[in-house]
């Protein structure tokens, strides 16, 4: 399955439609203004919230979590003890599952593995248009939703670390 994603995923208080490659409207990623915290909303084309995404309160390090039905589904936080600053833990809410996202988080060109097996590529390579990525979630069982919401998770806390950084110079 492959999804198409334009490039305006950071925007707080934005909304935007994720497309399959046909062109068909599949998700509305729904950027939820003034809050307190960075939160999403990932909804079919019904308006029905399928995932919650929300910036967890008090944590030492930025952390993301995302929920489904109000019952927490993951936590996604930049990789402790990792030479790459482009590397996140997505802690699924079962306590014994681990996807690992790595890659060029910035320039929307990374993989979410687990265990070693890739489950989705996300990418601009194969792409023509503009400001645009794909998301090719390559293993049939996994959850498109989900993985989705890990890469707006992922990109979110790149994007916030980078403009921490530029704010130290």
């Amino acid at each position: 399955m492959r999804f198409l994603v334009r490039d305006r995923l950071l925007g707080i208080g934005d909304d935007y439609w994720i497309e399959d490659d046909h062109g068909n409207k599949v998700f509305l990623v729904d950027g939820k203004a003034m809050r307190l915290r960075d939160t999403f909303e990932l909804k079919d084309t019904q308006g029905r919230v399928l995932i919650d995404i929300h910036q967890k309160m008090f944590a030492l390090r930025d952390t993301m979590v995302i929920e489904r039905d109000g019952e927490p589904l993951a936590r996604i936080r930049r990789k402790r003890l990792s030479l790459l600053r482009n590397h996140y833990r997505v802690s699924l809410a079962d306590g014994s599952t681990e996807l690992d996202v790595s890659g060029k988080i910035l320039d929307r060109e990374f993989a979410v593995e687990y265990d070693g097996e890739l489950l989705a590529v996300i990418s601009r390579r194969w792409l023509h248009v503009r400001e645009t990525y794909g998301l090719d979630v390559v293993r049939e069982d996994a959850d498109p939703a989900l993985l989705i919401a890990v890469a707006v998770c992922v990109i979110h806390l790149a994007e916030k670390e980078r403009e921490g950084d530029g704010d130290e110079d």
